[in-house]
């Protein structure tokens, strides 16, 4: 297991891990129990991403007024644990009453605290931390990561022929990432050589792809591209664990609930304390590399996977645009990703 693996494994456990110069521990998944025994005093200050701080109205701040940096919140007597939980929780954000002012410190030490803040979305959970000091913190947290620097490498862990209803012959390639050990997926269709392949990047929908979600078109774009990628002779489906534009499944729903209190996706995102779109097309470029690909005609509308590959090296040698109709539960949506997330026609 790599280093920054055991880390984001550690934080949804809820055990406290070193990032830098930080010991800190998930607000979400850390108990009362083990506060206690970390923070005797109840002198743990509060890391927050900037997006969460601006959503809590601290962008007046000077110390918070940058939604890209993470932003430190001092420890008042009013900020139990239970209170922290209930002000990162972004459903109370319309009916939060009681508690107190927040201030906002020095970050102090920007880099960790940047680095504990991107581990806690790499491990799918809300970017909001303690940060614990004293000989007890110290001692319980062994793991220790300097830098949270995103890694493209993979390894092939395993393959395999894979009969697909409708397609002809089929591989299935799964990668190994080798920064925190997460599983990707290459659906290899019919032979591509020669010429540059049709290639999907596609990532995990759990709510569209297998359970048929109205309130996406991730499935529909799922399927056709398969029966597009048939029709051009062959090419490479990318499935990427990047759910909910790589918040993770449990930030996704949250957002969903904000959603149906009238947020559209990208302000859902942003009040959950995440960036518009989370992911990383790196390791995507990293799992062509392996397969041998190095230009492609890539399937999509979205501007940030062009950008993406080309930035990993994979060339881009044609767009090839990706339209599924609307439906009265996912209009809107769609009406976004044009508006706000720049997707193409």
């Amino acid at each position: 297991m790599s280093e920054v693996a055991g880390v984001i494994a550690a934080l949804r456990a809820g055990r406290p891990v070193r990032v830098g110069a930080l010991t800190v521990a998930s607000l979400e998944t850390a108990t009362d129990e083990l506060l206690e025994l970390l923070d005797p005093h109840a002198t743990a200050r509060l890391l927050l991403s900037g997006e969460r701080a601006a959503a809590l109205g601290l962008g007046n701040v000077r110390e918070a007024a940058d939604p890209a940096l993470p932003v430190m919140v001092a420890r008042e007597a009013w900020l139990s644990p239970d209170e922290g939980r209930r002000l990162v929780d972004p459903s109370r954000d319309f009916s939060r009453m009681g508690g107190g002012p927040l201030r906002p410190l020095p970050t102090g030490e920007p880099d960790s605290a940047t680095a504990a803040v991107t581990l806690a979305r790499m491990a799918g959970l809300m970017p909001a931390l303690w940060v614990v000091e004293g000989e007890a913190a110290a001692t319980a947290a062994p793991a220790i990561v300097l830098s949270a620097a995103r890694r493209s490498d993979v390894t092939v862990a395993a393959r395999a022929r894979l009969p697909v209803a409708n397609l002809p012959e089929t591989q299935m390639v799964v990668f190994r990432a080798a920064e925190d050990g997460s599983e990707h997926a290459a659906l290899v269709v019919g032979a591509p050589g020669g010429e540059p392949p049709l290639v999907r990047l596609h990532s995990e929908c759990l709510t569209g792809d297998v359970f048929g979600s109205l309130k996406c078109d991730c499935g529909p774009q799922l399927r056709a591209a398969l029966r597009l990628i048939e029709a051009a002779g062959g090419g490479v489906l990318l499935y990427l664990r990047q759910e909910g534009r790589g918040i993770g499944l449990a930030n996704k729903i949250r957002a969903y609930a904000l959603q149906d209190r009238g947020l559209d996706t990208v302000e859902a995102n942003r009040r959950l304390g995440f960036a518009d779109d989370a992911r990383d097309y790196g390791l995507a470029a990293g799992m062509l590399r392996a397969l041998g690909i190095e230009a492609v005609r890539l399937l999509t509308n979205n501007p940030n996977k062009l950008e993406g590959l080309e930035q990993a090296g994979v060339r881009v040698v044609e767009r090839v645009a990706h339209h599924m109709p609307a439906n009265p539960h996912n209009a809107d949506y769609l009406a976004v990703k044009r508006k706000k997330s720049g997707h193409l026609d």
